[in-house]
């Protein structure tokens, strides 16, 4: 059984204005704080990095994988998801309604993978307070600049859901230039069409830039057509020293909903549908504004954010609509100074939120809140060829849900807290090793909760207690530019872990858990032309308590496998041919027990595209899954509720840069 409120996330019907007046303030508050200059005095383009400041390369992210804009336009992907699934080798799986925002899954945390990570957009989070996924398809692929996967526990810096790692995406800074952009029409099977444009100019002390896509398409499946529009625009104005902007996201996303297949339906015909009038709409607009400043050996940056969302579904003949907002506001400080040769970075921060949804449903008027209030310290230190970083943090979440026709009714206040202790030595120019210990958290959000079990009385849900988790880290990175191979063993120990229970039907705390696990991650330069990259990962997700202990949990398979390889040869041609191996894994929704005689199948799967530039023009090829592999990740019963994965697609596409 498949809980709607998974489908939540399924998408858009108009744009709306939303309200700028926290924002603006934020940024005219600043404005005065910055005396006019030429660009040439202001702070370079900053990347908000591992340490949610800008780093030198010496001290970037521990083990990061960095994905550039180069590598990007390169491979032609569309779409953030899909660069995080094909070039950082993170596994993915169909999502529920089709669409191209998989759920990715950093170290084996199946059906609530997206709950535990956290995923920012240059430093602003847009992991939801909700059981939907992230909408990296609301973010131009043309805008962003790089993308970083910092997989562990990172909650010191990044609080709730941090557990198996961060994606930090950063968008581009447009620099004094003249003005120019580019404009991408494609077409593709399944009467596919996008047609995607941007548009930046830089000036003295100002940069503006905007960013604009429309895709339709009918899907590999019944009922899974789709439409969806983005709109962005960044500003950005330049003073001594320091830099403000705003940053407004737009986005609208229409989607049928096709739904789940039993195995003797998807044996029959992995395209058919048994929920045809089923559908989705959201409606996302958030506005940004962030400033930073330098003073002397200390530098401050903020970001205030307020996003507004409606959404409405139909999922089975049961109609539902939300209305959701959040406001964020995160200021820090960092110090750098630097005394015989040892180098200090000290950073102490604060992460405030505000969030509130409305549900109008036939089973819930729930009307729920949550506020947090975090703050954290982290202190790095490098001497010579060694660093190491401990940090603390502290948050508090005040909960409430007031349920007029329903039980998701509780106030509650909760605290936890997460600490970190992490170094690195280079032992060699080419060789480095290096560590990470430390407890992340997540606590339960309004839809685990409006699942949790009842009172005695049945009246009113029991809120889910905190999950904590213990984690632990070692690994090594060897080679340089062009050769790189970087290995780690992971461990996560958790208790009180937040999942669903298919005997209860309900939302509940686990017994103890654990995710353990070792990735390989390699970069091969053969030569001018040629670069290999490629990822392994292997994680073990097992009950280590209870009743169930040394059973698998559900839908993570212990292996998966990526290689990519690019062709560059200069003339202004590219290709490159990607590939992907997932072995089998647990059915969902079974009873813990590993009862289900069979698992979901391994598969293969194989991408590629060829490009050829001419002048200011680039066409391309290109293809996904080109043998035509029928198959599926997402699988919620015991050879049933089945969401199958698309089959071959093949697309050409124009581009046009000015």
């Amino acid at each position: 059984m498949i809980s709607p409120v998974f489908l939540r996330s399924a998408l858009p019907a108009s744009f709306r204005p939303v309200p700028l007046t926290l924002a603006l303030l934020s940024v005219f508050s600043c404005s005065g704080a910055f005396a006019q200059a030429s660009q040439a005095d202001a702070i370079p383009p900053v990347v908000i990095t591992g340490s949610r400041f800008a780093n030198a390369p010496d001290m970037a992210p521990i083990g990061a994988i960095v994905i550039t804009a180069g590598e990007i336009a390169q491979s032609g992907v569309e779409n953030v998801n899909e660069a995080i699934r094909k070039l950082g080798g993170v596994y993915g799986r169909q999502s529920m309604y089709g669409t191209a925002d998989f759920d990715l899954d950093l170290s084996g945390f199946g059906a609530n993978s997206s709950q535990n990570m956290v995923v920012l957009v240059d430093g602003v989070r847009i992991s939801e307070n909700e059981g939907a996924t992230p909408l990296y398809s609301s973010i131009p692929i043309a805008s962003v600049e790089r993308i970083e996967i910092m997989r562990g526990g990172s909650s010191v810096l990044y609080g709730d859901g941090a557990t198996s790692g961060v994606i930090q995406i950063t968008t581009k800074s447009v620099g004094p230039r003249p003005l120019s952009g580019s404009v991408t029409t494609e077409i593709g099977q399944f009467r596919d069409k996008v047609l995607r444009a941007s548009l930046s100019q830089g000036w003295e002390n100002f940069s503006a830039s905007v960013n604009a896509s429309d895709e339709n398409s009918d899907n590999y499946r019944s009922n899974n057509a789709l439409i969806q529009k983005i709109l962005n625009a960044d500003f950005t104005w330049y003073a001594n020293q320091g830099r403000f902007g705003l940053r407004i996201d737009l986005a609208r996303q229409n989607s049928g909903l096709p739904g789940s297949l039993s195995m003797a339906q998807f044996i029959q015909d992995p395209t058919q549908t048994n929920t045809p009038a089923d559908f989705g709409i959201i409606d996302t607009n958030r506005v940004t504004a962030f400033a930073e400043q330098r003073f002397g050996d200390w530098e401050a940056v903020a970001e205030l954010s307020h996003r507004e969302r409606t959404a409405s579904y139909s999922f089975s003949g049961f109609p539902s609509a939300y209305n959701g907002n959040q406001t964020q506001f995160s200021p820090r400080l960092r110090n750098l100074s630097s005394v015989n040769g040892m180098s200090n970075e000290f950073i102490v921060g604060a992460d405030f939120s505000n969030w509130d949804r409305y549900t109008q449903s036939s089973y819930s008027l729930a009307d729920a809140t949550q506020r947090s209030e975090a703050i954290y310290v982290r202190d790095e230190v490098k001497v010579g060829p060694a660093r190491i970083a401990a940090g603390v943090r502290h948050e508090v979440f005040d909960k409430t849900s007031v349920d007029l026709i329903g039980t998701d009714n509780y106030a509650l206040v909760q605290g936890v807290n997460a600490w970190e202790l992490q170094g690195s030595y280079a032992a060699t120019p080419v060789l480095t090793v290096f560590t990470k210990v430390g407890q992340s958290y997540r606590v339960a959000n309004v839809d685990d909760n409006s699942g949790a079990p009842l009172t005695i009385d049945q009246s009113a849900n029991i809120p889910l207690l905190p999950q904590i988790s213990h984690d632990l880290e070692l690994g090594a990175t060897l080679g340089n530019a062009a050769a790189q191979f970087t290995a780690r063993a992971f461990r996560h120990n958790l208790t009180n872990e937040i999942y669903y229970n298919p005997l209860t039907y309900t939302n509940v705390n686990l017994d103890p858990t654990r995710r353990q696990g070792v990735s390989l991650e390699g970069n091969l330069r053969l030569n001018s032309q040629f670069r290999v990259t490629g990822q392994w990962n292997y994680v073990d997700a097992t009950f280590v308590g209870g009743s169930n202990a040394g059973n698998q949990m559900a839908l993570v398979p212990k292996n998966t496998v990526t290689v990519h390889v690019s062709w560059l040869p200069g003339d202004g041609q590219s290709a490159n041919v990607g590939a992907q191996w997932v072995d089998k894994q647990q059915y969902g929704d079974q009873d813990f027990s590993n009862s289900c005689s069979a698992m979901i199948p391994s598969y293969a799967t194989l991408d590629a595209r060829y490009a050829k530039a001419i002048g200011a023009w680039e066409f391309a090829v290109a293809g996904t899954n080109l043998t035509d592999k029928h198959y599926f990740s997402n699988a919620y019963a015991c050879m049933d509720g089945i969401y199958p994965s698309d089959a071959r697609q093949l697309k050409i596409s124009a581009r046009y840069n000015f």
